[in-house]
């Protein structure tokens, strides 16, 4: 890998730091030890935390369980899911739509407590379809998503990832789910979550943090880097989950990062030192 970074003391100017989840501070269950340590030294030096994730089979409830026992001490303040960036979107722009969901349990959850109609699939008309990473998916949630979209309704999707990371491997997700929708419609949905801009402009919101003050840091080109890349924010590899060194070579210039590292343990060792 021929990658040169920048030096380090533009990513020490930063006040903000956006970590992924999934392949970037843990797999699975399993919590990548120098992520606990380079989050802990970020925090004691004063800067903030955001951990944001495509992943909307889960509810920030779900997140902010399972970060803590793995060790990273999260507050609620510091959770966010492409989930949320998509509620508050039907809430601000398409309120009192109804809405037809594929997605988990959680996720149904998360939108009937924020106010949103749901329907069961049995309806005849849905004015909204919304596709997310469902492990629970069946054949009959795809067909009702098919009927409405074929139907007229606008068709939506919380993220545009193909493939969890999992201590396994890869598992389906979000992306692959839809593009089975749009193979069958021919209709191609709106995404949210990572690299869009409504996104990059709910964390501004929420956190009170200008563009040029924070950093995006992941494993993904095409969600993590692109987020950067596309909205004028600082973007950091890790090659701890998805992306290999070989797909730098052929990567896009807006999913080009700014800066790479093998894992989260040579960032913590450049800004803080070895420990």
């Amino acid at each position: 890998m021929n990658f040169k970074n920048p030096p380090i003391s533009v990513l020490e100017q930063k006040r903000l730091f956006v970590f992924d989840m999934d392949g970037t501070i843990y797999l699975g269950n399993r919590p990548f030890p120098f992520a606990i340590r380079l989050i802990d030294h970020l925090r004691k030096n004063g800067k903030k935390v955001l951990f944001f994730t495509n992943n909307a089979s889960h509810s920030p409830k779900v997140y902010l369980e399972k970060l803590s026992r793995l060790g990273f001490s999260p507050a609620r303040e510091e959770i966010m899911t492409s989930g949320d960036v998509t509620v508050e979107y039907l809430k601000r722009h398409l309120p009192k739509k109804s809405v037809y969901l594929v997605g988990t349990k959680e996720l149904e959850e998360q939108f009937s407590e924020s106010g949103i109609h749901l329907l069961s699939g049995k309806e005849g008309y849905a004015d909204i379809v919304v596709t997310s990473f469902d492990t629970s998916l069946t054949y009959e949630k795809l067909n009702h998503a098919c009927r409405y979209i074929r139907a007229g309704a606008q068709y939506l999707s919380t993220h545009p990832d193909y493939n969890c990371p999992t201590e396994d491997g890869f598992i389906p997700d979000s992306g692959a789910i839809s593009a089975f929708v749009t193979a069958s419609t021919g209709v191609k949905p709106t995404y949210f979550g990572k690299p869009y801009t409504q996104t990059v402009e709910m964390i501004c919101e929420v956190t009170g943090f200008k563009k040029s003050e924070m950093c995006f840091l992941g494993d993904r080109l095409y969600t993590d880097i692109a987020i950067g890349k596309q909205n004028g924010v600082t973007a950091v590899l890790v090659l701890s989950g998805e992306t290999q060194p070989a797909d730098l070579a052929v990567a896009p210039e807006n999913q080009a990062p700014d800066f790479v590292f093998p894992t989260l343990a040579e960032l913590d060792d450049q800004l803080f030192g070895k420990t």
